[in-house]
């Protein structure tokens, strides 16, 4: 990597956490010089590079400014938010989020619903094509693990120069980028949690069409392949969105499946609470029949479930929400170089009264 990049990367961060704010001077050419031990010309070309990026401008006899990057009157100045639903326990904190940045830096927020569904999905992006005040979109994928027939529409949103962010999952057949969480890595946290208190035999629940249900089971396998754990593919359960509206009796043809387990990795906590109740009314007690861990640190984990509360990894909510206006602004502005919007946020576990010492 050029070092002057590593300038470029410096200023940025300093933008982005808010230690240089919109109007601010940088540090001149001779403290950039001594700061990072590069030459001046080194610098100088790492400052054209943003001017010319539309990051700094440089003012003759006065130095170098962080440009105003709030939208001006006449503009393109709406950000469409589009999430599956409003009344899930996650998206109320990160839309607070998104909305925060986004009215800071002179944007409008406009909200839409899927509901998870791929009709409602084209309804809203066929909509955004047809309009001429959209900068952007923020976007949570609908059943992001299964195909999807509205790609030719993001494709065209592009062509128009609309940017676009997904959020807590993506679309891997398009080259968009996305905030979320490592869902992977959370995943092989939270098993490798059970595993550390003793489980060898450790079952699964997860979402079947959705992208996070695909990487939270790519975690989990590794967690339990590293330990060099039996794998038995009896043990892992998918559910769908549907499932999950209908409640613990969804889960009741799992107990079969689960019976040799002595831990369970939910998908997230509102699974981990039906599973919690499903045990429950069959007999089996947590955690000391059987250990039960979920992934968003909800509400209902520190409650609790008939008692019990539940061990999780947290989901950032709010932080997600304000890191995805943040990239989606630098998107619009910045546009090319030295940028990756993608970010994914990685937890640790917190454990509460639903995971125990294995007794095998």
């Amino acid at each position: 990597m050029a070092k002057y990049v590593n300038v470029i990367e410096w200023i940025t961060k300093k933008i982005d956490n808010g230690e240089l704010i919109p109007g601010a001077k940088i540090p001149s050419e001779n403290e950039l010089s001594e700061e990072f031990n590069l030459s001046r010309q080194t610098i100088r070309h790492a400052i054209a590079q943003m001017v010319e990026d539309g990051i700094l401008e440089s003012r003759r006899g006065s130095g170098t400014y962080v440009v105003d990057l709030r939208a001006e009157e006449g503009e393109r100045n709406v950000v469409a938010v589009v999430t599956t639903y409003v009344d899930d326990y996650i998206f109320p904190s990160t839309i607070r989020g998104i909305e925060s940045n986004l009215s800071e830096k002179g944007y409008s927020m406009q909200l839409s619903f899927t509901n998870n569904t791929v009709t409602r999905e084209r309804q809203i992006l066929e909509d955004l094509l047809q309009r001429n005040d959209i900068a952007g979109i923020i976007m949570e994928p609908v059943k992001s693990a299964l195909p999807n027939p509205n790609m030719e529409l993001y494709t065209q949103l592009r062509e128009k120069n609309v940017k676009i962010l997904f959020i807590n999952t993506f679309y891997p057949e398009l080259d968009i980028p996305h905030v979320s969480l490592n869902d992977a890595e959370c995943a092989y946290r939270a098993v490798t949690a059970l595993i550390e208190a003793g489980h060898r035999n450790i079952g699964c629940i997860l979402k079947l069409d959705d992208g996070q249900g695909r990487e939270r089971y790519r975690g989990y396998l590794k967690a339990v392949m590293e330990a060099g754990l039996p794998f038995a593919y009896e043990h892992v359960n998918w559910i769908d969105t549907i499932d999950i509206r209908n409640g613990k009796e969804s889960l009741a043809g799992m107990k079969d499946r689960l019976k040799d387990c002595t831990a369970v990795f939910c998908y997230n906590d509102q699974v981990a609470g039906m599973l919690i109740e499903m045990l429950s009314d069959i007999g089996i007690k947590v955690p000391e029949d059987m250990s039960v861990i979920g992934m968003d640190d909800s509400d209902m984990s520190r409650l609790g479930v008939g008692g019990v509360t539940i061990s999780s990894i947290p989901h950032p909510k709010e932080k997600l929400g304000e890191k995805a206006a943040t990239n989606m602004i630098r998107m619009i502005h910045e546009g090319k170089l030295y940028f990756n919007a993608t970010y994914e946020f990685e937890e640790d576990v917190i454990l509460r009264a639903s995971v125990s010492e294995s007794r095998e």
